[in-house]
């Protein structure tokens, strides 16, 4: 199934704008294949050579035509090569957006700093547009906020695999199988996904790896002036900033990766641990509405596991009616319930729809599903999901190879999470289908000699589980961990006092926080 990726902007209202976005379904945020103990160490990612090579000149060089665009940003586009191995085989046209440092206060200029949300298959462009102007302010003060659509998202190529229709298909199929005849639903499914990206964006697939789109980072940070890239990374966006830290340690300036991943899993083993992050956050609902007045699903975790399983077994059998013609399936009922993971405020959502399904309605968890999966009122689909599956198939290797495969792990991912391990095992079966072979491989990255990097880690992140950002903290040679103690996915900019101190000190004065620093 697509990816579970998520733009929390599309679903959160403007004060919780600074999350971050993860995947989730099918090929998951980022992952693994065995995480056997005799497997061999995952290698380390290798820098490239200090100066950029003489046929990217042309790219390094180039003057970008900003143009205004709406409410005081600036609109540019910059040309990088489609295939780094090859740079004369053609251009890739990407799109950048830019609101110029306020300079609040009489702050001096800093210089740029580039923001991703994640994904991968976020918008940046997007995610700088809702978020200037409730950044920071001393942060908007010293800095250009800048944001560049990766290969393959947005307005950058943007990756194109199916109608909405049919996506609408795509994302009803059950992902708890049961029998044979809808074993082969679920690969009919991933097989059309498959085939349609390959019709509609053949010539790119090869060429959205997260390698690359760090190589175009390069690209952006040197035509836009600066000698060192500043960074803010979220999600799948920590992934991308480490990545670049590994090819490019001496450019590496002020850079925070929040909601890390940690590129040493392989696709099987990744899927499987955010399966547990999944589980991690629903006991932590579970328990906050058991509280709650308006709670429909009991007063304990036990008794809301149950609910929740009765509810998703009679949506097997039953899809409830919810808007229009449309029904609510057992997997989008599992996609609006992790949807709601990401963020505590959406916990309330949570709560009614979970109300109205057992009231015979669902609406309202069709709605949650609709917003992860980017879907308009109109049934059109931003590219969200095609962009997620075609950049974490490429990065890595499938994590399941077929069916069988899936069964072999049912297990392992049960008893990870009780509530979802299913639903994620069979979602992560898409890349097997995937008609470009992956060029990447589960790495560290150390990133020798680079200026500190903070990582962040929060104790409940149901997308990116903290062991993460443990594990990308340990592996980078200048990581500076923090650890915040909460829900929800991601940490800076979600009004912890703590947190966002020690980030906003750090972007604006180049004081690191001490590794270590755990918040509240």
């Amino acid at each position: 199934m697509p990816q579970p990726l998520r733009t929390v902007t599309a679903l959160l209202a403007a004060g919780l704008l600074l999350a971050g976005c993860a995947s989730d379904r099918s090929t998951h945020a980022r992952p693994s294949t065995t995480g056997s103990p005799a497997a061999a160490a995952p290698a380390p990612l290798q820098p490239l050579p200090a100066e950029a090579p003489a046929e990217l000149a042309s790219y390094y060089g180039q003057r970008l035509d900003w143009q205004p665009c709406d409410n005081g940003f600036q609109c540019a586009t910059v040309k990088v090569p489609l295939d780094y191995a090859h740079p004369a085989a053609g251009d890739l046209s990407l799109g950048a957006v830019r609101h110029p440092a306020d300079g609040e206060g009489g702050r001096p200029r800093t210089g740029s700093l580039l923001l991703n949300p994640g994904g991968p298959g976020g918008s940046a462009v997007e995610y700088v547009e809702a978020v200037a102007s409730s950044y920071p302010s001393q942060v908007r003060a010293a800095y250009d906020l800048v944001g560049l659509d990766p290969r393959g998202v947005g307005r950058s190529a943007p990756v194109n695999c199916l109608s909405g229709d049919r996506m609408d298909a795509f994302t009803a199929v059950t992902t708890t199988p049961h029998d044979q005849q809808e074993i082969d639903q679920l690969v009919a499914a991933d097989r059309e996904f498959a085939a349609g990206c390959a019709q509609r964006s053949g010539g790119l697939l090869g060429h959205v790896s997260t390698v690359e789109a760090a190589r175009d980072m390069d690209v952006l940070r040197a035509v836009l002036g600066d000698d060192k890239l500043n960074y803010v990374g979220k999600s799948y966006g920590t992934l991308l900033g480490a990545t670049y830290a590994g090819l490019f340690p001496s450019r590496v300036g002020r850079m925070v990766l929040d909601g890390a991943m940690d590129p040493a899993l392989d696709a099987a083993t990744g899927n499987r641990a955010q399966a547990g992050g999944f589980e991690t956050a629903w006991a932590s609902f579970a328990k906050d509405c058991g509280k709650r007045a308006d709670c429909p699903i009991g007063t304990d975790e036990q008794q809301a596991g149950s609910q929740l399983d009765a509810l998703l077994g009679s949506l097997d059998a039953h899809p409830l009616p919810a808007t229009g013609a449309r029904k609510l399936t057992e997997a989008q009922a599992v996609t609006g319930v992790l949807a709601a993971m990401y963020a505590p405020p959406l916990w309330p959502q949570l709560r009614s729809a979970l109300a109205a399904a057992h009231g015979g309605d669902g609406s309202a968890l069709l709605r949650l599903s609709d917003a992860y999966y980017e879907r308009a009122a109109d049934g059109s689909y931003q590219n969200l999901m095609f962009a997620n599956a075609a950049v974490n198939c490429l990065d890595l290797p499938p994590a399941f190879n077929s069916p069988a495969d899936v069964a072999k792990a049912l297990p392992q991912f049960r008893q990870a999470s009780p509530h979802f391990g299913t639903d994620l095992a069979w979602m992560a079966l898409s890349c097997a289908y995937w008609p470009v072979k992956a060029t990447g491989a589960p790495h560290t990255i150390r990133a020798a000699g680079a200026a500190p990097i903070v990582v962040i880690g929060t104790t409940r992140d149901p997308a990116t589980p903290y062991a993460w950002a443990q594990s990308l903290a340990g592996q980078l040679e200048s990581g500076r961990l923090v650890s915040y103690d909460g829900d929800g996915h991601t940490a800076y900019g979600r009004h912890d006092d703590c947190v966002d101190s020690a980030v906003n000190r750090y972007l604006t004065e180049g004081q690191p926080p001490a590794s270590g620093l755990r918040c509240p």
